[in-house]
């Protein structure tokens, strides 16, 4: 199967293997071996899986993806606060128009607010993204953002009772951080934040 583009079965067995991965997350013995598990991981899938985002170019020199030590600091776990009802519509390259809907936010103390999204189609799912100030800043993070929580692809930290684990250790790069011919939902208004948050994955050069 090849991995530009990616075929349908190499990308189910992709969210399978990422949806394993974030189980074994939740079930670790602490947050940090989790995060040592998932940076092993991911590493391993974007070095050896078929439906690697990495463009072709970029394999053969793939040493691992750029995610500092885990520091407990910016690890929470927050209600999730009624707000004002907000839609999102978001094109993108391969599943066309993608619609969310704000659910919520939560309140990261020290760090800010970030809206919480429901996928608003078939799946339904969880979605937060976040911007910090390092975003497009030289040894910052991605330009458009990263993801926390993306539950109906897997990237799930768990939390219960109308509360998320919100482990910014656990920040990821979209596809089109890798892939320019990728279109990513990227953060809203609502999940940019105005200080700069050293944990999580890097940008990608």
């Amino acid at each position: 199967m090849s991995a530009q583009p990616a075929s349908a079965l190499a990308v189910l067995d992709w969210r399978r293997s990422t949806f394993a991965m974030y189980a074994a997350v939740r079930a670790a013995a602490s947050p940090a071996e989790g995060h040592a598990l998932w940076r092993a991981q991911r590493d391993r899938m974007f070095r050896e899986h078929p439906a690697t985002p990495l463009l072709p170019e970029d394999r053969p020199g793939f040493d691992g993806l750029v995610v500092p030590a885990y520091d407990p600091d910016w690890r929470f776990e927050a209600e999730v606060e009624p707000t004002g009802s907000a839609r999102l519509d978001v094109p993108t390259g391969t599943d066309g128009v993608v619609p969310f809907e704000r659910v919520g936010l939560v309140r990261l103390p020290d760090v800010g607010t970030l809206d919480v999204w429901r996928l608003a189609s078939y799946g339904g799912g969880i979605f937060v993204p976040v911007r910090d100030a390092s975003a497009g800043t030289p040894g910052g993070t991605y330009g458009g953002g990263r993801y926390l929580l993306d539950t109906v692809k897997g990237a799930d930290l768990g939390g219960g009772g109308g509360r998320l684990v919100l482990d910014l250790n656990f920040a990821y790069n979209p596809s089109c951080a890798y892939d320019p011919e990728w279109a990513c939902p990227l953060a809203p208004a609502g999940n940019r934040l105005t200080v700069a948050i050293p944990a999580g994955e890097r940008s990608f050069s």
